[in-house]
């Protein structure tokens, strides 16, 4: 019976920390990319539901010196990535940060980002009256190629 109640209890945490809610968005499936050691920079993704029209314009963590939201693109076989001012979240719409396209950029990590761990990360929106909301969230670190680790 105790292997049960830790299995749920187990459950119970991991469903808290998989889905993020805040008054006007919702975060789902969010993740660090894992990294090698002495690597400086990763990358967060995750699956932003808009519950009203938002827009992500800042994130913070404590595992980096600096964080800041990109996007890539590829433009004549080029790689390019950049810092952008936010990403629009309508209401009712879900905006993927996927590898390839928007994410969250981690730079100066100040640990090795370990497949199997979770980190800390801070979203802030601004809402359409110009209001911010902050969501705070314990992310799962994945492996390099973006998979679960095997526990």
């Amino acid at each position: 019976m105790k292997t049960l109640q830790k299995l749920a209890v187990f459950l119970a945490a991991w469903w808290v920390c998989a889905v993020a809610h805040a008054q006007s968005v919702e975060v789902k499936e969010a993740w660090v990319r894992g990294t090698v050691p002495a690597q400086k920079t990763t990358g967060a993704f995750m699956d932003i539901l808009g519950k009203t029209n938002a827009r992500l314009v800042a994130a913070e963590s404590p595992v980096a010196g600096t964080v800041e939201i990109h996007n890539m693109t590829v433009k004549d076989g080029v790689m390019r990535m950049f810092p952008v001012d936010g990403i629009d979240v309508p209401a009712g719409k879900t905006v993927k940060l996927a590898p390839g396209g928007y994410h969250v950029m981690l730079i100066g990590l100040k640990q090795q980002m370990k497949a199997g761990e979770r980190v800390p990360l801070k979203l802030t929106f601004e809402l359409a009256d110009k209001k911010r909301e902050s969501l705070e969230l314990s992310v799962e670190v994945r492996t390099l190629t973006g998979q679960r680790a095997h526990h």
